[in-house]
C-alpha cells in the first residue's frame, strides 16, 4: 500500500475539497482513500497500485485546480494491525 501526497493550488474550501476528491476518485477507481485539505493545500491518497502521476496531474487540472509536488511512501498501518506489523 503507497500513500501519495499531491500539493494542490486552488482550493478554497471544503466544496473544493470534494472536487479534487471525486476527480481523483473518477480517475483513480481502485483508490482506497482520497483525502483533500484546503487549508493544508494537499489531497492524500491511499492506493494498493501504482498510481500514474501524468494522469493524477490531469484529473486534478480537470477539475480546475493545479497539482504540483507529488510524494510517495510506504502508507502507515494504524491501530493493533501497525503494532503487529
Amino acid at each position: 500500500m503507497t500513500e501519495y501526497t499531491v500539493q494542490v493550488e486552488g482550493m478554497a474550501c471544503g466544496m473544493c475539497e470534494a472536487h479534487v476528491n471525486d476527480a481523483v476518485r473518477r480517475a483513480f477507481p481502485a483508490a482506497e482513500r482520497v483525502r483533500s485539505s484546503h487549508r493544508k493545500g494537499q489531497t492524500v491518497i491511499l492506493a494498493r497500485q501504482p498510481l500514474d502521476e501524468q494522469a493524477l496531474r490531469q484529473a486534478i487540472g480537470a477539475a480546475g485546480y493545479r497539482a504540483g509536488a507529488i510524494s510517495a511512501r510506504p502508507a502507515r498501518r494504524k491501530g493493533l494491525l501497525g503494532l503487529l506489523g
